[in-house]
């Protein structure tokens, strides 16, 4: 970090009452870029701090230490009137709230955004929920399986390769895609407040953020109406535009205008085919692009996939080594940008860090904290409150 330069978000603070995914991937990202970020947790913690935690970590999982870092944690029973005073008194002092407790919950405790905006009219109260509340499905409870499956995502294989169970891709990709929107969701409420002086409610709901996300090519044809085209990018469901099979593995290869559909096949020497009336023009190519693959698959065994890395990359097309998700530590380029990070937890001891990948000229690098143990900060924040009671 530039010698003198503030955080990005040095001075937001955020009071983090989200748990599991979509919320805390939210405020890691804000955390990362220097917002303060107070993590509230109930007595027994936050349920995903289990997640992948090994035998001999006090209580701090894989996914905790990742969705967590450079928070500070304080435990909290809201349903205690000391311990909601105390809670009152941290949103008081802060920029913003963020919560994924359902609506209904948080009114009975007291912590609606009317009953906290008569306190503080300029607090940016953010609610991650599951769907829309304006809509039929707004008491219902939503996780990552329950969107792919909502949003049509657990049909999408099935277009691919034909077999007609409906299948989950295996990440927490609804979790993490709304966990994005709502930062960007609190970074404009953030400037919208420095314009103006106001507050607001935001609603992030996952199964509309994650709808728009997977339809910006999937809705496809049904842009139109009447549609003209079934819905699916063609190019993303086509059963041949998979990893190639090579001597020793596999590799991606994307020819993905006319010309270099034509370069990559001359190099598989199956330059013949544009001979071929469905490739003989730029628009054929291109529509036809499932009978080039078809032939980059029928040549690539030729050769190891480091001899075509070298070929292809020579040539201007993009390809790269199909890796083992186990090996990715091992990666060179993210070897020499120093993105995996061995560094010392406090109490969790040694563990891998992955440095943000976002990069602003500003203020250079900026560090990223650990996850915090459950209750970590107590009574630090606690102090803090009674400065600040004391300073009024």
């Amino acid at each position: 970090m530039a010698k003198g330069a503030p955080r990005l978000l040095e001075g937001i603070r955020i009071v983090d009452l989200t748990s599991i995914v979509f919320g805390p991937y939210c405020t890691q990202v804000l955390a990362d870029m220097g917002a303060d970020v107070i993590k509230v947790e109930p007595p027994a913690g936050d349920l995903f701090r289990l997640a992948g935690r090994p035998p001999n970590t006090p209580f701090m999982g894989a996914c905790h230490m990742t969705l967590n870092r450079g928070k500070r944690s304080i435990t909290l029973d809201l349903k205690a009137a000391a311990d909601a005073a105390v809670m009152r008194e941290l949103i008081a002092g802060a920029d913003v709230f963020i919560h994924n407790v359902r609506g209904k919950a948080m009114a009975r405790l007291g912590f609606s955004y009317d009953d906290l905006r008569a306190a503080k009219p300029d607090l940016i109260y953010v609610h991650c929920v599951g769907f829309g509340s304006d809509g039929p499905y707004a008491d219902l409870q939503a996780y990552d399986d329950v969107i792919q499956a909502a949003t049509g995502t657990a049909s999408l294989l099935s277009r691919v390769d034909g077999d007609p169970r409906p299948r989950f891709l295996p990440s927490l990709i609804a979790d993490k895609v709304a966990g994005l929107y709502g930062a960007q969701a609190v970074l404009a409420a953030v400037i919208h407040r420095l314009r103006s002086g106001e507050g607001q409610q935001v609603e992030v709901p996952m199964f509309e953020a994650f709808t728009q996300f997977m339809l910006e090519e999937h809705l496809f044809g049904a842009v139109f109406e009447p549609e003209t085209s079934p819905v699916g990018y063609p190019r993303q469901i086509d059963p041949e535009r998979q990893p190639f099979p090579t001597a020793d593995g596999h590799i991606a290869i994307v020819p993905y205008t006319e010309a270099t559909v034509a370069i990559a096949l001359d190099l598989v020497g199956r330059g013949d085919l544009l001979a071929d009336p469905r490739l003989s023009s730029p628009l054929g190519r291109m529509q036809n692009i499932a009978v080039a693959y078809a032939a980059l698959r029928e040549a690539t065994p030729a050769k190891t996939t480091a001899a075509w890395l070298e070929i292809f990359h020579a040539h201007g097309i993009p390809a790269m080594a199909v890796r083992d998700l186990g090996a990715i530590k091992e990666d060179p380029h993210l070897k020499a940008v120093d993105f995996f990070r061995r560094v010392d937890h406090p109490t969790e001891g040694a563990y891998v860090q992955m440095r943000p990948p976002v990069k602003f000229g500003a203020v250079g690098e900026m560090p990223v904290g650990h996850a915090p143990g459950l209750g970590q900060h107590n009574d630090e924040i606690r102090a803090e409150l009674a400065a600040r009671r004391r300073d009024r």
